[in-house]
């Protein structure tokens, strides 16, 4: 590869301000956690897919390999360069147009650099919904949720980013472009390619564009906090609530008390209306009922909670404001964790029905191995996906800590996973982070159906090297 006549190229197909290779570059090569910081030969924007496709075509024919890059929110080294200073940082953010909004056939075709929120918006501005949620809807992009097939907090209604989506526009590592942008809910047409490009972190193909499903909007939300003893009680809370609300139950969120004190410590602005427990549950419930009539329906659920003993106290919320409020506890917790230092993460996924027993063996496994340990537990029970994370000691030295001790953490707790018929990765992707996790858990069937597809899309491997496989 020559480097200079690469970076001429680019720059005559995109401009001299899209090509950047000077100044302060750290916001698209380092990852949001500060844990990876690479060094690209390039940053380059194009700002529609025929210019993707012509960056990915001159990548081919100079030998150069690519990382794609959505709001760089990913948790696991996924979209930032290597430090050999050869590999084109392609950023999508320029692309954030909405190209369509179908009401009738309840469908929004955004193009990828589009953030969470402005997709979430132009779904309001159409009086429908696009229920995706997540902590970093604020910079992260639909590109990046469709990459990684992010979760959120809603993926007990409504599922992952891969449920959400009816079709794709997905540039090829040839810089050829495949439109798939189909607005259909059946199409029986031979292999799903839509479903191949989900989830594969940007290493068979770069997405483009996405045609999203849309809802009609709830006439009512109710939010709720309520505090239990136990985890075993959540769970009974979690049955009570899904008997009682059916599909009206959106969220189900679990806290543990460690994981608010935190918050507690570091946004002290942020009140908390429930005095500290163990576990401390937020749910929330739609209803295409009027508010009153569901918020009746909530409180007579919760009242049945309190009466059998289920949850030992309940915080309704009496306004959107203080509905965002309570939600703002739950996302401000990796913030708060960011504030603490650096910390052992585990995005895990198990039986829902296992999540009690899980914990109570593997907080008692880990905190006999590394005694001072601090557990920061929380996530999505409704769905099985818990943010099992381990802070270090108080005062020890947070890069030290995870210098030495990571390795063993997560071989401890990834066991444990395993056991239990769960996976080490839940909605966060494998990334650079968990890729040796990958080799070592999956089935060597599974890894060479996978190796099988990379080459067929990418038999260069010019397409985010190092990731996932």
């Amino acid at each position: 590869m020559n480097p200079a006549t690469l970076l001429t190229e680019l720059r005559h197909l995109l401009g001299q301000d899209q090509v950047m290779t000077e100044g302060d570059l750290s916001a698209w090569e380092q990852d949001w956690r500060k844990r990876w910081r690479g060094k690209a030969l390039a940053v380059v924007r194009p700002g529609n897919t025929a210019e993707v496709a012509q960056v990915l075509q001159a990548c081919a024919r100079h030998g150069a390999t690519l990382v794609p890059q959505g709001g760089n929110t990913g948790l696991v080294g996924g979209g930032v360069p290597d430090a050999s200073g050869t590999q084109v940082l392609l950023s999508l953010a320029r692309m954030n147009r909405v190209r369509a909004v179908d009401r009738a056939n309840l469908t929004l075709t955004v193009e990828a650099g589009c953030v969470l929120q402005a997709v979430q918006q132009a779904a309001a501005d159409a009086d429908l919904l696009f229920p995706l949620s997540l902590a970093a809807e604020g910079s992260c992009t639909i590109g990046g949720n469709l990459a990684t097939n992010a979760g959120g907090t809603q993926v007990l209604r409504f599922g992952n980013a891969r449920d959400l989506c009816l079709g794709l526009e997905v540039v090829t590592a040839a810089g050829e472009v495949w439109d798939g942008l189909t607005g259909l809910r059946k199409d029986n047409t031979g292999y799903d390619l839509r479903d191949l490009f989900i989830g594969s972190e940007g290493t068979l193909g770069v997405i483009t564009a996405a045609t999203l499903k849309l809802f009609p909007r709830p006439a009512a939300s109710v939010t709720a906090l309520a505090s239990c003893a136990s985890l075993a009680q959540c769970l009974a809370l979690l049955g009570l609530a899904q008997a009682q609300l059916g599909a009206g139950l959106t969220g189900f969120e679990v806290m543990n008390q460690f994981s608010l004190s935190l918050v507690r410590r570091h946004f002290s602005q942020l009140a908390q209306p429930l005095a500290p427990a163990p576990w401390t549950v937020l749910l929330e419930y739609a209803s295409a009922d009027d508010e009153a009539t569901a918020r009746n329906r909530f409180e007579a659920m919760l009242e049945a909670a309190l009466y059998q003993g289920v949850v030992a106290d309940t915080a309704l919320a009496g306004s959107l404001a203080q509905s965002a409020a309570l939600w703002h506890l739950r996302e401000a917790i990796p913030l708060a964790q960011s504030e603490e230092g650096l910390n052992v993460k585990h995005d895990i996924a198990l039986p829902v029905s296992a999540i009690p027993d899980f914990c109570a063996r593997t907080d008692a496994a880990l905190e006999a191995a590394f005694p001072g340990i601090r557990l920061v537990n929380f996530g999505h029970l409704g769905d099985g996906n818990l943010h099992y994370n381990v802070q270090g000691p108080t005062g020890v030295e947070t890069s030290e800590f995870l210098a030495t001790h990571e390795p063993a953490i997560n071989r401890l707790v990834y066991d444990a996973v395993q056991a239990c018929g769960g996976s080490f990765s839940a909605e966060h992707g494998v990334g650079q982070l968990k890729r040796d996790e990958l080799a070592e858990r999956k089935s060597p069937v599974a890894l060479g159906l996978m190796r099988a597809i990379k080459q067929a899309l990418d038999p260069q491997g010019r397409l985010n090297p190092g990731r996932v496989l």
